[in-house]
Formats: structure tokens, C-alpha cells, sequence
């Protein structure tokens, strides 16, 4: 059973690989929209990405609070394929989505009490795919993915699952499967994080892993202070 999972673990690397192969053999380089929620998490799968497809990102990332924290987050974007094009020579093009001031009461509040990765984590991925997924559809984009399969947090089965699942509403856009943890995908992406000196958060984005990540700085904090008194 073990070995079963594991294999079913790594099904989307293996499609994302067999695609590019596929891809490369054609000799094109098709349009992909990629959904992206900030500069570290981009930076690796860009780079894998960059020489196979004309890659357009998508910001739209209204779950982040508060909304100086989405600015800032949506500013290290704009830094990173600042610093990206100067080294790889790749330009990419992005397109933010406006804020909505509504989004954390009227999407995430009903699931207030769900722990971070479960019910309200998964219909905000699905809200924001969806979005980034018609706009791909609408502005005749051959292929349609997300970044978010790098985080260590975020589930790519699952992550997969609703990306097949918006396919069927949009048919004029592949969906393209992948796993951007796999393949020393979260090295390279830790790498470049560390040397376009990438401001890097501490929490994936609403009220809620807002609140979760403010506990994990007090208790750092307590942490530290603990420590200092104690070498004195």
C-alpha cells in the first residue's frame, strides 16, 4: 500500500514532464497563463517553465490579508521578474486583478473554524483557479496551471484535482498537471528566494493564517528573549 501511495504521489510530476516532452518534440511554444500568489513561489516553476511556453502570469490573490500585505506581496512579484529577466532574459508579462474588499467575509468567513488545508483552503484554491482559469479561456490561452503545488503546505493531488475539475468549464484551455515540489523544485525555488533577496512570508494569506502567523512571530519573539536572558 505504501508503495502505491508514493507512486500516486509523484502522478502529476510525471504528467507535467510527459507534457513538456511532448511540448519540446513539437517544436512550438504555446501560451500558458500561470496563477502565481507571490514572488518566492513563482520563481522556481517560472524557471522551469520559461523555455518551454510564452508564459503570462495572473495575480489574483484577493484571499491575502490585509491589503497592504497583498501590495507587498504583488510589489516582490514585480522585483523577482525584474530580476529574473536581468539574469535568465526571459520577460515575462503580469496581470494583476483588482482587490476585492469583500472577499475574506463573503468566500472564506462561512469556514472561519476549518483548519488551515482543509474546506476553506480548498474552496479558496478553486475560487481563485477558476478566475485565473476563465481568464486564461477568454484571452485564448493554450494552457492553464497554478504555482502552488510548490508550497510544502498546499496538497498538489488536491491542487490537480480542481484543475481537472475547471477543465470540463473550460475546454479551449488545456490544463496542465503538474507537481512544481518534485524534481528539486522547492531547492530551486528556496535558491532564488535566497538570491533575488525575496521578501518571503510567514503565512499563506487570509485572516485566519494571518492570525496563525502573528502567534508564530510572538512565540519566536518569546523564544528569543528567552534565550538572551539566558546567556546573560
Amino acid at each position: 500500500m505504501q508503495c502505491l501511495f508514493m507512486v500516486d504521489k509523484r502522478k502529476y510530476f510525471k504528467l507535467q514532464q510527459e507534457e513538456i516532452a511532448k511540448i519540446k518534440q513539437s517544436g512550438k511554444k504555446p501560451s500558458l497563463l500561470l496563477h502565481v500568489c507571490c514572488g518566492p513561489c513563482t520563481s522556481g516553476p517560472l524557471l522551469a517553465l520559461a523555455e518551454i511556453f510564452e508564459v503570462t502570469l495572473t495575480y489574483n490573490n484577493s484571499n491575502i490579508f490585509p491589503k497592504s500585505e497583498w501590495q507587498r506581496r504583488l510589489w516582490t512579484l514585480e522585483e523577482m521578474l525584474k530580476k529574473f529577466e536581468r539574469k535568465y532574459g526571459h520577460k515575462i508579462n503580469l496581470v494583476a486583478f483588482a482587490y476585492d474588499e469583500t472577499y475574506q467575509k463573503e468566500v472564506l468567513s462561512p469556514y472561519a473554524d476549518e483548519k488551515e488545508g482543509g474546506k476553506r483552503c480548498h474552496i479558496c484554491f478553486e475560487n481563485r483557479m477558476k478566475e485565473a482559469f476563465a481568464f486564461a479561456q477568454e484571452n485564448g490561452f493554450e494552457y492553464f496551471t497554478t504555482v502552488m503545488s510548490i508550497s510544502r503546505q498546499k496538497d498538489a493531488i488536491k491542487l490537480n484535482e480542481i484543475g481537472e475539475k475547471l477543465a470540463s468549464l473550460f475546454p479551449k484551455t488545456k490544463y496542465f498537471y503538474s507537481d512544481f515540489k518534485k524534481g528539486n523544485g522547492q531547492i530551486v525555488k528556496d535558491q532564488l528566494t535566497k538570491e533575488f533577496e525575496l521578501y518571503n512570508q510567514n503565512y499563506c494569506g487570509c485572516i485566519y493564517t494571518y492570525k496563525d502567523g502573528q502567534k508564530r512571530n510572538e512565540a519566536a519573539l518569546a523564544k528569543q528573549k528567552a534565550e538572551e536572558l539566558k546567556n546573560r
